[in-house]
């Protein structure tokens, strides 16, 4: 039986393949934007949300597999759990609790050349909105995304990311077409 404990994904959560949650749909949750950040916890820049009243942001909602929250919190160490279930829309007949792993403020800083956005990384968020939402779903991804000043490490070669997924040529296409768009700095590959 499917719970009343929901999360919202917004970054790779949002790729069925990188995790084994069941039951996943996608949903919509506003008043929050995407950004790319670092902290002292990885070496690397990745996604979280900061307050937003006026954005909406694409995702995935899925139950909390035996409402555990701990196990569910110790894959999101980074991050901490809020409240979200009146701004989530979603398809379900019931009101779910659901919440959002943010990182807090003040505890975020802009990535840097010593904390780049893993294209291996990137690659798994993009397949995943490609595969849920479309190439119209990915424009909205890149377009409801800050953050895309920061450098950006090519990796492809040797996937740093550890949850990496094989890319079809449109995928890979599709992605390195919107870097380009944007103008993001890509640093020399990976050695």
């Amino acid at each position: 039986m499917i719970g009343n404990s929901y999360f919202f994904g917004y970054g790779s959560l949002v790729n069925r393949a990188s995790h084994s949650f069941e039951a996943a749909i996608p949903a919509q949750l506003t008043g929050w934007r995407r950004i790319w950040r670092h902290t002292t916890l990885r070496p690397v820049a990745y996604l979280t949300v900061v307050p937003d009243p006026e954005a909406e942001i694409d995702g995935l909602i899925a139950p909390v597999p035996d409402a555990d929250w701990p196990a569910l919190d110790a894959r999101e160490a980074a991050y901490i759990r809020a409240p979200a279930a009146h701004q989530v829309r979603h398809p379900l007949p019931h009101a779910p609790e659901i919440a959002v792993y943010t990182i807090p403020d003040g505890l975020h800083a802009a990535p840097s050349h010593a904390h780049p956005i893993l294209l291996s990384y990137l690659d798994v968020v993009v397949q995943g909105y490609f595969r849920e939402f479309g190439a119209a779903g990915v424009q909205r991804f890149f377009d409801t995304t800050q953050g895309w000043d920061a450098p950006l490490l090519d990796d492809r070669s040797a996937p740093r990311y550890p949850r990496h997924q094989p890319l079809t040529a449109v995928e890979r296409a599709l992605t390195d077409q919107h870097l380009e768009r944007l103008g993001v700095s890509i640093l020399a590959r990976d050695r």
